[in-house]
């Protein structure tokens, strides 16, 4: 399927469509890509129109320029002082986060540059990550007087103790293969091979049932909530409930009867 273009190229977010894959592109280059709160405000209108999109069976989020993203926009928290203004901020940009793990799609964050405060927190929010070998991540903010409070739930959410610490009260930036070493990201690959490597990832999404991929999805993240006890109750309702569909009862017997499954996403 043709790419299908949903926004002016001078838009802050741009959209294609191709193929069950919807791309969201961070388009201020000139700004690092920076989350002003209109970048914000973009991007969760476009994850709550998707939300619903059956025909959207994955999401993988870019960004032009030579950075991916270096978090909140410095130059709007400094002339748009006031206590309204910043709680807004940090609970849209909380929002947004939470819808991120909360859309049935799986999401892939491709990292071509440095990401740092809110942008290593929109990678480590991001289910699966792949980066090129010169991108690097920080949460910096305590350079700066400002620690990284949000950025630190889906930090150490992803990493150990020890390493969410060092990287929060240190901010000293890790390399790619740091990073995935310590499990912040999946893959790191040399940039001419990013693309490559997102177009695997996204085959094998798009060759698993949507309806399948959307159940563990939910469940993942909420038995990680739980106690082990609770966890284990919930999860076996899951798979209780998941082996009653019909693309487990296909899975199931196509793997029995050695051929392909045929899904219908139900």
């Amino acid at each position: 399927m043709s790419a299908e273009p949903q926004n002016d190229a001078d838009a802050m977010l741009l959209r294609e469509d191709a193929g069950g894959i919807t791309t969201l592109t961070l388009n201020r280059p000139d700004a690092r890509n920076a989350l002003s709160r209109a970048m914000i405000a973009a991007i969760q209108e476009e994850l709550d129109t998707i939300s619903g999109d059956t025909s959207v069976r994955t999401i993988v989020f870019a960004a032009n320029g030579t950075a991916f993203c270096a978090g909140h926009d410095m130059r709007e928290l400094v002339t748009k002082k006031s206590p309204e203004f910043y709680d807004e901020l940090f609970h849209a940009c909380g929002r947004m986060m939470t819808s991120i793990m909360n859309l049935p799609q799986p999401i892939i964050a491709r990292v071509q540059g440095v990401a740092t405060a809110a942008g290593c927190q929109l990678v480590a929010t991001c289910d699966l990550a792949v980066a090129a070998e010169s991108a690097q991540f920080a949460t910096p903010g305590v350079h700066i007087g400002l620690f990284c409070s949000t950025p630190m739930v889906a930090l150490s959410r992803n990493i150990s103790r020890k390493q969410a610490m060092e990287m929060l009260i240190l901010g000293d930036p890790l390399s790619a293969q740091r990073a995935v070493d310590c499990g912040l990201i999946n893959k790191v690959v040399p940039a001419e091979e990013l693309d490559e490597a997102i177009g695997e990832m996204t085959a094998k999404i798009l060759d698993k049932s949507g309806y399948t991929i959307k159940v563990g999805k939910e469940a993942f993240y909420r038995q990680l909530e739980c106690g082990v006890e609770e966890a284990y109750a919930y999860t076996a309702k899951v798979m209780a409930e998941n082996m009653m569909s019909h693309d487990a009862q296909e899975g199931v017997g196509a793997f029995v009867e050695k051929r392909k499954p045929v899904w219908r996403g139900e």
